[in-house]
């Protein structure tokens, strides 16, 4: 029986020994961060579609909020996020045989969107960043998007920008 007993102690013990310190993303080391920020991120874009800065910013947020138990602040966070929409664009993808009129159809089109990030963490300067985020969404060619799937694109390539944003930041394995 106290063999029994001894193993179970030694594999409790190697178990534990493999823990570390993690914090909310999973990453061994401590983050003394407290509260963030999330700047308004404008849209410097060419092409403008309006609402979308907005939209993104309050998609960051959350999803900051949501994945963490940081503090949103509107001023002196200890990590703060700003930027820019540098790029939307439509870019017709693959062209059809069929043609209307004397043209030919685009067979399908691709919703880029491009937002530029400026990290900074007042706690640990070393990882702060400057960097561009990019994502698509694809869809029929036939016309301009409608607003349906003009809203499931954007929410879906917001969805993608905003964890590799997260990720970058906060989650670096």
């Amino acid at each position: 029986m106290k063999k029994i007993y001894s193993l179970l102690a030694l594999m409790s013990l190697f178990l534990l020994s493999g823990c570390g310190v993690y914090n909310f993303t999973g990453r061994a080391g401590q983050i003394d961060a407290k509260t963030f920020q999330v700047n308004f991120f404008q849209n410097n874009a060419d092409l403008i579609e309006p609402g979308i800065d907005r939209q993104f910013t309050l998609a960051l947020q959350d999803l900051i909020q949501n994945q963490t138990n940081l503090n949103l602040v509107s001023n002196s966070g200890d990590l703060v996020y700003e930027g820019e929409i540098i790029d939307y664009r439509i870019t017709p993808m693959t062209a059809t045989a069929v043609t209307t009129g004397s043209e030919a159809g685009a067979a399908q089109n691709r919703l880029t969107i491009r937002i530029n990030v400026r990290f900074t963490n007042k706690k640990k300067e070393t990882d702060d960043f400057e960097k561009s985020f990019e994502f698509y969404y694809d869809f029929a060619g036939n016309s301009l998007p409608t607003p349906a799937i003009l809203s499931t694109a954007i929410q879906t390539i917001f969805e993608r920008i905003t964890q590799d944003i997260f990720n970058e930041s906060l989650a670096k394995w």
